[in-house]
């Protein structure tokens, strides 16, 4: 620890780090001269797909957190947490998941297997089945994690994000998943998105289980069939064909599987599953709930939508962008099984994830991201003289107390630095203290946006 208890940088106090980095070259040799080697110019770029959070840049994460949790709150949700940094085995039980692939993973000095978290499930997993059935269900709770994931750069698709998690564990109805889409849609009413801008298109593993079996796919080759269907979307049928000969598919049993894949009513693919399917009936009672809700003009169904976890056993559901634009801006769906793998009792459970990117992209698309240049800072209190500034500290003091945020001028500053500062920080008020003032027992006061114009104030009227 640096003398007097505070933070101390290691590169400040080692003078020998410029050698240790590379850029005090090679000694040379005794008697001969050497060209100095120009040390590297230092990168002040965060690592690539990572964000840098200046204050206005934090100002607009907050927003985003504050509506995320407001909508949670009213919702009846409780936050938790839980370490970024998580064993790697907790994410690589699920193998042939792409997201085994994308893992930042390494063994720490302990010799222990580690990565950071690519999702918050796995850890919600973990911390549910660490109280032993302590916990009483149904759970309804939500975080804020930051994910990482090792994968290629898009629009709206870094290295690095932030993501509204909300889950329900201990419910068997699709009244869970009704609920997560109800919340879904009031967070984008609150920030002026519409059904017009997004809508949400579902499905559910059930039905498209039901449909394999029909065409004969086995029960053990489902999981992988679903994955490779999920690919449909972004890529034509011949690009995975063979991917799907290899699981004993034939030309046929895909062309009909495409064909079903297509249906964008319910009715479409009921007509080839016998009349007392499960799927099917549990997808109208989720439709039907959501009309109760509200928000029917949202939701839609589209029998393409397989989300690509391995664990989701039930109703499935995307957030998309209807002028086709963006990536998807949510998603989420049943997960029943997932206890169960880490070798937990099997647990109703459904969920969603909404990343941070992709919905800053559509507000600023949709021109409704309000602008977060502003401060917040309500006052500016200076001192005209350094005598006086004590007196500036104690008008500052008074309003703090009365819940204004106010910023000091901490050094000395012409009065015309000052009001231009207070205009550039958002400012609604001007606090000077002045010779005048002070023997008054005053402070004068300059309204920055009203009509209020300039008064004086007695000191102990500001507390």
């Amino acid at each position: 620890a640096a003398a007097g208890g505070g933070r101390s940088s290691a590169a400040a106090l080692d003078k020998d780090l410029l050698a240790k980095t590379g850029g005090g070259g090679d000694a040379a040799p005794s008697g001969k001269k050497t060209k100095k080697k120009k040390a590297a110019r230092f990168d002040t770029n965060p690592p690539k797909g990572t964000r840098d959070f200046y204050p206005a840049d934090m100002r607009l994460r907050n927003w985003l957190f504050d509506h995320w949790k407001a909508v949670a709150a009213m919702y009846g949700f409780s936050e938790y947490d839980a370490p970024v940094l998580e064993a790697e085995s907790l994410y690589t039980r699920k193998a042939g998941e792409e997201v085994t692939e994308q893992l930042y993973n390494f063994e720490d000095k302990g010799e222990r297997r580690v990565a950071l978290r690519p999702e918050m499930t796995p850890s919600l997993a973990r911390m549910v089945m660490a109280k032993k059935g302590g916990l009483t269900l149904p759970l309804k709770w939500f975080s804020l994690p930051q994910c990482w994931r090792y994968e290629r750069m898009t629009r709206g698709r870094r290295r690095e994000h932030y993501q509204w998690n909300m889950d329900v564990w201990g419910v068997k109805g699709v009244e869970a998943e009704a609920e997560l889409l109800a919340a879904m849609v009031t967070f984008f009413e609150r920030v002026g998105i519409t059904s017009e801008d997004v809508g949400i298109k579902v499905n559910s593993r059930g039905v498209i289980g039901e449909v394999l079996t029909e065409l004969g796919v086995p029960e053990e080759k489902f999981a992988a069939t679903c994955v490779l269907v999920d690919k449909l979307e972004k890529v034509p049928i011949d690009a995975i064909q063979d991917d799907l000969e290899d699981l004993g598919l034939t030309r046929e049993v895909v062309e009909k599987l495409t064909s079903t894949m297509t249906a964008t009513s319910l009715d479409d693919i009921a007509s080839s599953l016998p009349s007392d399917s499960e799927g099917i009936a549990e997808l109208r009672a989720l439709f039907e709930l959501c009309d109760s809700y509200g928000i029917s003009d949202w939701v839609t169904f589209d029998a393409s939508v397989i989300r690509g976890l391995a664990y989701y056993t039930g109703a499935v559901f995307e957030a998309f962008d209807r002028r086709g634009e963006l990536r998807a801006i949510a998603g989420g769906g049943r997960y029943d099984k997932l206890l169960e793998t880490f070798g937990g009792e099997p647990t109703p459970a459904a969920g969603f994830g909404f990343g941070d990117a992709v919905i800053v992209e559509l507000l600023k698309e949709r021109d409704v991201l309000p602008t977060f240049d502003d401060s917040g800072v309500e006052a500016v209190v200076f001192a005209m003289t350094g005598d006086l500034y004590g007196n500036a500290v104690d008008a500052a003091r008074r309003l703090r107390e009365q819940g204004m945020k106010v910023d000091v001028v901490l050094e000395k500053k012409k009065t015309k630095w000052v009001f231009k500062h207070a205009d550039r920080i958002g400012a609604g008020y001007c606090v000077v203290v002045g010779r005048d003032e002070a023997e008054k027992g005053e402070v004068s006061i300059k309204d920055l946006r009203g009509d209020e114009g300039q008064r004086a104030v007695k000191v102990e009227d500001l507390g």
